[in-house]
């Protein structure tokens, strides 16, 4: 079932699985399975994804600064920094399957 369009071809060849893993502006992208052409997530997907890892880096810094402030957060303190940074690279991957635009790859090195 795909419903993404490649921007290359004008098909409707990506499924959100591939849009997932097609990355952000700054990866090589995933190739069109009908045109061959490297796609990416666009800028907003870029933009999301930064902001959302520094929203994470934050809640690392903070859970590492105060963790000897209580007997639980002192116990649960790393559990908490690893899940902080499983969601850090979850969920701009949820949120690139199903919200961002497909583009062209722009990066020079893809295409060599």
């Amino acid at each position: 079932m795909s419903i993404y369009t490649c921007p290359h071809c004008g098909e409707k060849t990506f499924n959100p699985i591939k849009k997932a893993v097609a990355g952000t502006m700054k990866s090589k992208g995933k190739p069109c399975p009908k045109c061959g052409k490297l796609c990416v997530n666009g800028k907003g997907a870029s933009v999301f994804e930064a902001v959302f890892c520094l929203v994470g880096l934050i809640f690392v810094i903070y859970v590492y600064l105060h963790g000897l402030d209580s007997v639980w957060m002192y116990t649960h303190e790393m559990p908490i920094v690893i899940g902080i940074i499983a969601i850090m690279y979850i969920v701009p991957k949820i949120v690139n399957a199903f919200c961002f635009k497909m583009v062209k790859s722009i990066r020079l090195d893809a295409y060599k």
